[in-house]
């Protein structure tokens, strides 16, 4: 699965690039200045990553530099500075390809898979494997799993609440179908990155923007939760609600 590491000081802009990348299949990881990306970069490779310029720590185009002297990892630079002086020197300094904000998810998300391949990376959709296979789990095959009125068919790859079937994507469902394999047990998020995401080092907020996706159509919230239940500091649980 490609890994993207997102660099954006605006929490709710992070949050969101976050999202739209997590939604199409990319592991992702975060940072919230300048510093903490190289760190995120000299802990464990990326594929991509996203840089904003307006950084509080380094500029943009010093983060980029830093990047560069350690990494040939492609670089789409986000930014709000839309003068042609100003991109000619950051595509100078390294960056493969840029954004002006504001933009769309749907350009993010062309723009990022147009570096992948010319840089001879895969975006979720060309990377290897099947598309929509479930994650093995030690070569032991995921069976049918009944939980409360809960019913999930790892096989069929479908999910049933109460008789109505629910349109899950295919992170949502491989995360569904783990916790329901592993029903009543408190699995931690590490693990959940490690074997369905198979990305150990991807931020744990991947998880949390899913986990609250599958919450919404299972119709709880964290604050009232039926059948995901997080257990503080240690994980989530899948339990049938009583």
């Amino acid at each position: 699965m490609p890994s993207v590491l997102v660099v954006e000081d605006d929490p709710s802009i992070r949050q969101s690039l976050i999202e739209v990348l997590a939604e199409q299949g990319y592991a992702v990881r975060s940072a919230a200045d300048g510093f903490g990306a190289l760190r995120e970069v000299t802990q464990a490779p990326v594929d991509a990553i996203v840089l904003d310029l307006g950084l509080p720590d380094l500029d943009g185009g010093d983060a980029l530099r830093m990047i560069r002297g350690i990494s040939s990892v492609p670089v789409l630079v986000a930014t709000a500075r839309d003068d042609e002086s100003e991109i000619i020197n950051i595509l100078n300094a390294g960056a493969d390809d840029y954004l002006v904000k504001p933009f769309s998810g749907g350009q993010l998300l062309a723009r990022l898979s147009a570096v992948l391949r010319r840089t001879g990376g895969a975006s979720p959709a060309s990377a290897g494997g099947t598309a929509g296979a479930p994650p093995a789990q030690a070569g032991e095959p995921l069976r049918p799993t009944v939980v409360g009125e809960l019913a999930v068919d790892p096989g069929a790859r479908t999910v049933h609440l109460a008789g109505q079937e629910l349109r899950l994507t295919r992170r949502e469902f491989d995360l569904l179908a783990f916790l329901a394999h592993h029903a009543g047990q408190v699995v931690s998020k590490r693990r959940l990155l490690t074997e369905v995401w198979r990305e150990p080092y991807v931020d744990d907020q991947t998880v949390d923007v899913h986990l609250s996706s599958l919450r919404r159509k299972l119709g709880e919230r964290a604050s009232a939760p039926r059948y995901l239940l997080t257990v503080r500091g240690v994980g989530i649980k899948l339990v049938a609600p009583r």
